[in-house]
């Protein structure tokens, strides 16, 4: 089997809650948590916050 081309490396740490704070392999920090009709079906407290998936769509271009 060949060894991969790439491996992303990022940290992720419970702040409070669904908040979340990572940073990525180039030094770069983001939080994510929830926010919009997800935070009210759950009726969760807090920032609002991007989503993880945000964070995915945006990466693709979307």
């Amino acid at each position: 089997m060949s060894s991969p081309m790439y491996q992303a490396r990022a940290k992720v740490k419970k702040i409070e809650g669904v908040h979340r704070s990572a940073e990525i392999a180039t030094g770069v920090r983001f939080e994510m948590g929830v926010h919009g009709a997800i935070k009210e079906h759950y009726r969760l407290g807090g920032k609002n916050l991007p989503l993880p998936v945000d964070y995915i769509v945006a990466a693709t271009g979307g």
